[in-house]
């Protein structure tokens, strides 16, 4: 139990630590586009590139994982974050580019990893549940993004706040160090990465029944939470809030997927199943965002506030029950890559949806139209989870 317990709390902070990292240039991105004279809708071409960045990172990292440890590519991704938010704090184009390709790929490993080293030291049983706990460090990432960075942006400037980031970053990287004897003990030192693992991963996750609905399910969620981070503040700033007051909103209804995590977590473990979960969150999540999409500057705080939390229970709090179905799934070593695999079709969701809702804007000029449109696929998969919720849960070929 120390064992576990110290594991969740090494995984929890360090992902904590990525999700500011990766978080930061959608919540201060009013002053980044003040300041650069660009147009809102690059923000959604920034996180594309970090989703193409990641989606490469994921299929190919489960080699890394067993030869280095889950702990040492932990200690990597920390590093990359680092770099790729200091990156970004020179403001070029061809430096933001860079920037969200080292994010992408630093923060890519970062889920994995951690996955990899809980899934050894837990109970298979309780996994949905560890795992939600775990991944309540993303919205508690994004909370503190959403809280501090629109006010240290406002006292110094938007680079002093990247640069900050990254350096808090690299401080726990190093912290993480002396923990690296006891959960990389089962690293293998022969296992070296080929180009064939993509080719290994993917045949895994589409050749799997179970494995290949949860990658398309993950492909939806997180394209949804992908569109959400990257304008929710920015088209609150359109609509006459100001940065800061639309980075507290930002908080306060991220803050609800930490509990909501836990709690879907918890039911996942005990008193439903985890599709039922997943099918639910799906549907609220479509529904959440469309609510989203009508919202204008008459709307009161509150009620704007109370269609945020639901999208943020619902597009922010998935992560723990589609993990801890794809550990259960995964072959025996394997973890880490296949989940890296599944991962992976999130990353084509966070990268196709963001530009779909760029060329709506710029299409358009509604920020409403993208939120309605990517909230599609989420009601489809929500719908399909729903024929198939009374189902046995098994892995089939």
């Amino acid at each position: 139990m120390n064992k576990l317990l110290l594991a969740l709390g090494a995984m929890f902070f360090q992902q904590t630590f990525v999700a500011i990292g990766k978080a930061l240039p959608a919540v201060i991105a009013p002053a980044i586009i003040a300041d650069l004279h660009i147009q809102a809708a690059w923000v959604g071409i920034y996180f594309g590139i970090t989703a193409m960045g990641s989606l490469v990172a994921q299929l190919g990292c489960g080699s890394f994982i067993v030869h280095h440890g889950a702990l040492r590519m932990s200690q990597i991704s920390l590093a990359m974050i680092a770099a790729g938010t200091a990156i970004a704090a020179f403001g070029t184009p061809l430096m933001l580019v860079l920037s969200a390709i080292v994010c992408g790929v630093g923060g890519a490993v970062s889920t994995p990893a951690s996955s990899h080293l809980l899934s050894r030291v837990s109970s298979p049983r309780y996994l949905p549940l560890v795992f939600s706990i775990k991944q309540t460090a993303v919205p508690a990432g994004l909370l503190l993004a959403g809280a501090f960075g629109p006010l240290l942006t406002e006292w110094r400037d938007w680079r002093f706040t990247l640069i900050l980031s990254g350096v808090t970053c690299a401080v726990f990287m190093v912290m993480l160090e002396p923990l690296r004897k006891i959960f990389d003990t089962d690293c293998d030192p022969t296992r070296s990465f080929r180009m064939s693992d993509f080719r290994t991963t993917l045949a895994e996750v589409l050749g799997t029944r179970d494995l290949r609905a949860l990658s398309f399910a993950c492909l939806a969620f997180n394209g949804m939470q992908a569109t959400i981070t990257a304008y929710f503040v920015v088209y609150l700033t359109t609509i006459g809030y100001t940065p800061v007051a639309a980075g507290f909103l930002f908080s306060v209804s991220v803050a609800v997927a930490v509990p909501g995590r836990i709690v879907w977590g918890w039911l996942g473990s005990t008193y439903v199943t985890p599709r039922f979960m997943m099918a639910t969150l799906a549907i609220g999540m479509a529904a959440s965002a469309v609510l989203l999409a009508t919202a204008h500057g008459g709307w009161p705080t509150l009620l704007l506030g109370l269609v945020s939390c639901a999208l943020s229970a619902t597009a922010l709090s998935w992560h723990g029950i589609l993990l801890a179905e794809t550990a259960r799934a995964a072959p025996d070593g394997m973890r880490g890559g296949v989940t890296g695999g599944v991962l992976a079709f999130g990353q084509v969701g966070a990268l196709v949806l963001p530009l779909v809702y760029s060329g709506l804007l710029n299409w358009t000029g509604s920020y409403g139209i993208g939120f309605a449109v990517c909230a599609i696929p989420a009601l489809l998969i929500g719908l399909q989870l729903v024929r198939r919720v009374t189902s046995p849960a098994r892995v089939a070929r």
